[in-house]
Order: structure tokens, then C-alpha cells, then sequence
């Protein structure tokens, strides 16, 4: 759901307040920290402007690298490095 609704630009509180549920509520259901009857997973599907059906579809994740992450490096200009 988190996908969908940054795909569409919108916030949490935005969402909240287009399907009429409130904030907290909602960061749970994002979470995975509270199970939902049949009319918020309508509410939610209307507000995002989709079937019901797609929010209960496995995520799309790309695939993972293996190894460690890079180091990124930070820019020389900051340095506290004599001269």
C-alpha cells in the first residue's frame, strides 16, 4: 500500500483524510500492525483509485544485490584536514 500511495504523490494524512480513517490507524495498517475488515480495504482501494483486489497483491521488490552496501563518500569541501 505504501507503494501506491507514494506512486500517487500522496501522504499518509493525505490518504488518512481522502479514506476517511484516521492517521494513526492508518501508519499501523502500512506497518502490518493491525488487520483490516472489508470496508477500510474498500475505503483505502476508492482513495487510491484501484480495485480492492491490488492491495492485497505481493510487492514488487527489486532484486536484491548480494554482498555488502558501498560506502558512499563524502565530498572534500567539508574536511576537517589541515592544509
Amino acid at each position: 500500500m505504501r507503494r501506491l500511495r507514494l506512486s500517487r504523490g500522496l501522504t499518509q494524512e493525505q490518504l488518512a483524510e481522502a479514506a476517511e480513517l484516521d492517521l494513526r490507524f492508518l501508519q499501523r495498517v502500512e506497518r502490518g500492525q493491525t488487520n483490516v475488515g472489508v470496508a477500510v480495504v474498500v475505503a483505502l482501494a476508492d482513495a487510491l483509485a484501484v480495485a480492492p483486489g491490488v492491495l492485497f497483491r505481493k510487492a514488487r521488490l527489486p532484486e536484491a544485490k548480494p554482498g555488502r552496501p558501498r560506502k558512499t563518500t563524502r565530498s572534500q569541501g567539508g574536511s576537517n584536514k589541515p592544509s
